[in-house]
């Protein structure tokens, strides 16, 4: 009898996926290693795991797993397992791509009819007891530009055309997407953002995307246009997108992600007005877990059976 190939779950909660695998049969094929972030591999798990599925991994553990085939990401991004000076070069890597896809698109679409109303305005009111009539600003006919129409972005896309807004993107491979009216290649961002009135960034952190939205990209927005980044920390520099806030040379910016995490507490970010300052919640849902956990179960058959899995991240394109 062939021996189970050994997986090991390096996980805060394990327990969601032990009780995926078990229900999909998948239990008896395997033998299963929990292990707490803060713990550190056993000489014999380094020795026998075959698949690791964890958040994160410190350098110069995947060297020393010679039997380790494939890791399981638990998050879409991947740039600081790229990063790794360790990373097996035939080590198959797969990310948790599109586990996003019930939390952020609603959380984005929060973050729209936040800066469009002035509902935060008419709550600091209150505490004065201050009625002051405001004028909402409409969303429809609106232009949402999204650089990066991938899962997240189309769901985004369908929800914002039924609010009446025109949307446009940027897409690596443009192809007609439902409720946006034209997808352009990289190279024509500049076409989407003098067209928005919402820029929203859901970019993948690579090289090439590093400080994306710089003062020159930001020249191109329109004054009262916002910027809203969930994609990653890196897509913006910092230095730039204050100044440009600062200097009126676009209305404000919505920011979920950060180069650091938390972000620092002598950040300009946090007293910039115009820049709203969100703790990274476009992503998180309280059954996050239930979302990575089918997911991976389906790659971990897909593994056993020797299929293609899900969500292969590809190296020379960095997710």
């Amino acid at each position: 009898m062939a021996t189970r190939p050994q997986v090991l779950l390096w996980a805060q909660s394990p327990a969601p996926y032990v009780e995926a695998i078990k229900a999909a049969g998948l239990a008896e094929r395997v033998i299963i290693h929990t292990l707490a972030p803060s713990a550190k591999p056993s000489a014999e798990q380094m020795a026998q795991v075959e698949v690791l599925m964890t958040y994160s991994i410190p350098a110069g553990v995947l060297g020393g797993m010679p039997k380790l085939r494939w890791a399981q990401a638990m998050m879409a991004g991947v740039e600081n397992w790229m990063a790794l000076p360790d990373l097996p070069p035939a080590l198959l890597l797969t990310s948790a791509r599109g586990t996003h896809e019930e939390s952020m698109p609603e959380n984005i679409i929060g973050a729209l009819l936040y800066v469009a109303k002035p509902y935060a305005a008419a709550v600091e009111n209150q505490k004065s007891a201050k009625w002051v009539r405001m004028v909402p600003e409409p969303l429809t006919g609106k232009t949402l530009g999204i650089l990066g129409v991938g899962v997240i972005g189309q769901k985004v896309a369908r929800i914002a055309a039924t609010l009446g807004m025109r949307v446009i993107g940027t897409r690596r491979r443009p192809a007609a997407v439902p409720g946006v009216e034209s997808v352009l290649p990289p190279e024509r961002t500049n076409e989407v953002l003098e067209q928005s009135d919402y820029v929203l960034l859901l970019l993948p952190a690579t090289p090439q995307t590093e400080n994306f939205i710089d003062a020159g990209r930001l020249r191109r927005m329109k004054p009262g246009a916002w910027l809203l980044n969930f994609g990653r920390g890196q897509l913006v520099k910092d230095d730039d997108l204050v100044a440009a806030v600062q200097e009126k040379r676009i209305a404000g910016a919505v920011l979920d992600v950060y180069r650091q995490e938390p972000l620092p507490a002598e950040h300009p970010f946090w007293t910039t007005k115009g820049i709203v300052v969100l703790p990274h919640l476009g992503g998180p849902h309280p059954q996050r877990d239930k979302f990575v956990a089918r997911l991976f179960v389906d790659n971990l058959a897909r593994f056993l059976d020797g299929k293609p899995l899900r969500e292969v991240v590809d190296r020379k394109l960095g997710y």
